[in-house]
């Protein structure tokens, strides 16, 4: 921890805020304990050591000042010591992943993982398009017999078919990917238990045997797909084929674990939002144009990740708050979306309002997936207006037990 003390009351308090928010209530809601953690300042100390930041202004600087506030890297991580959490199997595999690289590294994997351009995004509108309309028939058919299970049968569904297919993955295997998805995801959590992170350990596992394979199988069998563009890629910085593969490797498992995770959380949140307040879905559906605002404050509302850690370059100073180098700030987005000096009226959903929000993080790792997860859920809510009645919500759905990684475990709807 930096050098200022707090109050013992004040750290008890803050202990007892991050205690309640791994209840089912608070991961439920969370914002009221958001609001009392900011209510103490942008910048507190973390009750197990670093910083906690609450602040849109703060976490917004921080995520675009690349150069002094860096991920934690598999090099931090080792410093951290070999019987710590960032030294788990799965941690040490996710550190050599691209979101959690700093430059020079971070450059040189971007770079060859290309982007989502104009015509990918184009070529793959057709694909989501079609897969949203199958999508949309079997949930039509659910519906007609009483209610059903949106978060199920299409906010899973949308982002696995859509990588799935692009990335050229056989169908037959989404399933079990989507499984490996969830329990990888702990590995990333603010604070995973040891039986969580263990899931995530055996979940890696078979992971990086499934896309070392596909890897292999691709160079053997080369086709019109970003796994083959991305081993002539490696192939053209990295002599050693293994090497090369294994950058091809964990390109892929990136791609998957970015458009699974948090676009699922991302597509059936949004839909949350159109059917628990029905004068929304009218309002939507009279005025579509609507649907990309409607998205982005669903982005702020809700993001599908709330908390993002980064660690300082060098000794500094941050809102008088004396941080040591190395030390870890967890940047809580989920709370500083709802910054009244950001936003006014934050607790409202206003997708008329300014937009402005972290869920694609800022500076050298914005998400670089963000156009195909905006395009899935643009998409999705279209043809969900076009296509069906009005939906209402059965029941409010159940959260998964964790604290960064927001995941909708069901989403009940019926036919208004």
């Amino acid at each position: 921890m930096g050098t200022v003390t707090t109050p013992s009351f004040d750290r008890r308090t803050t202990v007892t805020l991050f205690s309640r928010l791994r209840t089912a209530r608070g991961q439920d809601n969370p914002f009221p304990l958001y609001a009392e953690l900011r209510s103490k300042g942008p910048v507190v100390p973390a009750p197990w050591g670093g910083f906690v930041v609450t602040g849109f202004e703060q976490c917004d600087r921080i995520l675009r000042s690349s150069a002094a506030w860096l991920e934690p890297d598999r090099s931090w991580r080792e410093r951290q010591g070999p019987r710590t959490r960032w030294n788990a199997p799965s941690a040490r595999e996710i550190s050599n992943t691209l979101p959690a690289l700093n430059a020079p590294d971070h450059t040189r994997v971007r770079r060859a993982a290309g982007s989502f351009d104009r015509t990918t995004i184009q070529r793959l509108g057709h694909t989501v398009t079609g897969i949203t309309d199958g999508l949309l028939d079997t949930l039509a058919e659910q519906l007609h017999d009483g209610e059903a299970d949106f978060a199920a049968l299409v906010g899973e569904q949308l982002p696995v078919a859509a990588v799935g297919n692009w990335l050229g993955v056989p169908a037959a295997d989404w399933p079990r990917l989507r499984e490996l998805t969830h329990d990888q995801v702990f590995t990333q959590e603010l604070l995973p238990s040891a039986s969580q992170l263990l899931a995530s350990d055996v979940a890696m596992t078979e992971l990086r045997t499934y896309f070392l394979e596909l890897v292999r199988d691709r160079r053997a069998h080369p086709g019109d797909d970003p796994v083959s563009g991305w081993i002539t890629s490696w192939d053209a910085i990295e002599p050693d084929r293994d090497k090369a593969d294994e950058g091809v490797y964990f390109l892929a498992l990136f791609m998957l674990l970015a458009a699974l995770e948090t676009t699922s959380t991302l597509l059936s949140t949004t839909t949350l939002h159109l059917v628990e307040e029905p004068d929304r879905w009218d309002a939507l559906a009279a005025r579509p144009d609507l649907v990309p605002a409607f998205v982005e404050e669903s982005l702020r509302y809700d993001p599908p990740t709330h908390v993002i850690s980064r660690v300082a370059a060098a000794d500094c100073t941050l809102e008088g708050m004396q941080v040591r180098a190395d030390e870890m700030v967890h940047l809580m987005v989920g709370a500083a979306h709802r910054d009244p000096a950001r936003h006014p009226d934050p607790e409202r959903f206003d997708p008329h309002r300014k937009p402005g929000h972290l869920a694609f993080s800022g500076g050298i790792h914005y998400c670089l997936g963000a156009p195909l997860a905006r395009l899935e859920a643009h998409t999705l809510l279209r043809q969900l207006l076009t296509r069906l009645p009005r939906l209402t919500l059965v029941r409010r759905p159940v959260m998964a037990p964790r604290v960064a990684f927001r995941r909708l475990m069901n989403l009940d709807v019926a036919l208004a």
